[in-house]
């Protein structure tokens, strides 16, 4: 994995050098080339709300123990916060943060050797009545203390020192100096060699003794400064006598490479998937209309109105003859031969008290994947709730949502393993099954509109299962009595409705709990009170078409009528009842001749 995210970086030219990293920054401080301040200016996308500011690829940057090295008051170089740069902040200004300025405003004095500019630019942050201007400035533009700032020099237009290469030599020296006593150190301690083998590149190195943080996990369970994803601080888990980083020994330039390509995936491609995120890549460009992890993360993207149309034949038809038409054309220009052929990767991560916690790590060819989102949306598909054609295709997020009534309820192993389910073709797990079936029989029993993702997941549990006959439409041949209970719990509820109207409590809000149980112990009842009810109807024609529709839905039961249901099996009800009720609604649609009852 480390190769892997190494390589990455190399690729996609991402700053991979110890000492330097990508950071956004929202304001700049515009000096002219005699090092006047004339005026602050904000960076990014001026104006807007949440403006991040604009990115500086290649920024200094120190790592906790290099900051420790360098003393009271340590601070990185051309870019901090405001509070450090310019003294703006809402508090106090305490000696601590002056100590912090004025190691900032050293740091410019001292790389005045080769961006001699800077010489001026620190004796203008040192003068407390441009100090004031500039923090009057900040507060006119709404700048926050934590907002980042650099330097920018007006001549014919505006530069950015950060862009500048001029220093990074000197900032490499700079940082050499701040380890000379730390390596010292560590060289004395050393028994023979402090050489070893990096698991990144193979290559006899003096591995780093700390990793540079990765950013991006806040949101999932991280810090906010970063999490570090080789750290060793209990005796538990050193060898050899070790000290920290040595016991996962990779280079500083491995290190560094690796964080840079972490960093940028999850900045990215990091997508949030409740208390972690998903990240992927592949072996090669892949564009977002051919990348099956956007087809599962998006499904038929659409808003709420657009879900509950159903997809149509026709619909669908159109739609595989344009997959088909688009692969056959990819063949011919010997595109999809090199896709197929592509390998990609994926990671499932989130922090833990400050380390970066891997969920999850998979990889493998791109035609496996693309088979495996086929058959996540094929085993998905289920009929809509009003019969008419397929539910659309649920983005992954949906059918995380069926399983609770907030996503907060979901726990990361789940969400890592449900992520296996959808791209690596696993079997439903247990837990996914049983809390679809809790939730849809809530659904029923409050009379809540069906939920298409649940009800695709109960049927995609049974299809990864081996269960041939079970189809995204009503099969009457399906072999297992359970489901036929739950259509003919679906029947006897139209049949009370067709006599009685709408009833509030019904057959179903009143015996769905139990007869999805103990169907035995409650459906002979409820057939013998479905006589009186067919009794009720009176347009002949319509007594017999239920009458026979009972009796064709019994006879597929005959004398099996489970004394007990498992859990499985209680999906299979749930399952026959809702595809049942999916077939009535359409047959209401399409039949000219003999009406069902209006429901």
């Amino acid at each position: 994995m480390l190769d892997l995210l190494v390589r990455y970086a190399h690729d996609h030219g991402l700053t991979a050098r110890p000492g330097f990293k990508p950071k956004r920054v929202r304001w700049a401080l515009v000096f002219d080339r005699r090092g006047r301040f004339l005026n602050a200016q904000e960076l990014g996308d001026v104006g807007e709300k949440r403006n991040a500011g604009r990115q500086f690829p290649c920024c200094p940057d120190l790592s906790q123990p290099e900051m420790k090295a360098g003393g009271v008051g340590c601070r990185h170089f051309l870019v901090d916060t405001a509070e450090v740069v310019a003294l703006h902040t809402k508090g106090e200004v305490n000696a601590k943060l002056r100590a912090k300025h004025a190691y900032f405003t050293d740091l410019l004095k001292s790389a005045s050797t080769v961006v001699p500019e800077l010489a001026a630019i620190a004796d203008e942050l040192g003068d407390p009545t441009t100090l004031e201007r500039i923090q009057t400035e900040l507060r006119a533009l709404k700048a926050k203390s934590t907002d980042n700032v650099t330097m920018a020099l007006m001549d014919e237009g505006l530069g950015f020192v950060a862009d500048s290469e001029a220093w990074h030599q000197w900032w490499d020296d700079f940082r050499q100096r701040l380890s000379q006593k730390r390596a010292q150190k560590r060289r004395a301690e050393a028994s023979t060699t402090n050489r070893m083998r990096c698991l990144a590149s193979g290559a006899l190195v003096e591995p780093a003794l700390t990793h540079p943080k990765i950013e991006g996990l806040a949101d999932v369970g991280g810090l906010s400064m970063g999490d570090a994803l080789a750290s060793f601080k209990q005796d538990a888990f050193r060898s050899y006598g070790l000290e920290q980083s040595a016991n996962a020994a990779v280079s500083e330039e491995m290190a560094a490479a690796y964080r840079a390509a972490l960093s940028h995936l999850i900045r990215e491609h990091g997508r949030r998937l409740v208390g972690a995120k998903v990240v992927h890549w592949y072996s090669s460009e892949v564009s977002q209309a051919q990348d099956p992890i956007v087809e599962i993360e998006q499904g038929d993207a659409g808003d709420d109105d657009w879900e509950d149309q159903p997809i149509t034949e026709r619909e669908a038809d159109a739609d595989a003859q344009h997959r088909a038409r688009k692969l056959l054309a990819s063949f011919a220009t010997g595109e999809a031969g090199d896709l197929l052929n592509y390998r990609y990767y994926i990671l499932i991560l989130s922090g833990a008290a400050g380390r970066v916690m891997i969920r999850d790590w998979f990889e493998g060819q791109f035609g496996a994947l693309r088979d495996t989102c086929n058959a996540w949306f094929d085993d998905l598909a289920i009929v809509h709730r009003n019969g008419d054609g397929l539910a659309r295709r649920p983005k992954f997020m949906a059918v995380l949502g069926a399983l609770v009534r907030d996503l907060g309820e979901l726990h990361a192993p789940l969400v890592a393993k449900m992520w296996r389910v959808a791209v690596r073709g696993e079997a439903v797990p247990r837990e996914a099954m049983t809390q679809s079936l809790a939730r849809s029989k809530v659904d029923v029993i409050q009379a809540n509109p069906p939920n298409h993702a649940r009800m695709g997941l109960l049927k995609a549990y049974h299809v990864r299962k081996g269960d041939d006959f079970m189809q995204p439409y009503l099969n009457e041949d399906h072999p297992h009595p359970a489901y036929h209970c739950g259509r003919a719990m679906a029947v006897l509820a139209e049949v009370q409705r067709a006599a009685l109207g709408e009833v509030g409590a019904g057959v179903v809000e009143r015996y769905f709990a139990a007869a999805s149980s103990t169907p035995a112990l409650v459906l002979g009842r409820l057939v013998r009170t479905s006589q009186f009810h067919l009794a009720g109807i009176r347009e002949p024609v319509l007594r017999q078409w239920f009458d026979n529709r009972l009796a064709g839905v019994l006879a597929q039961i005959k004398d099996r009528v489970p004394a007990t249901l498992t859990l499985e099996e209680q999906s299979l009800f749930a399952l026959g009842y809702y595809q049942q009720k999916a077939a009535r609604l359409k047959r209401e649609s399409d039949d000219s001749t003999v009406q069902a009852p209006n429901t």
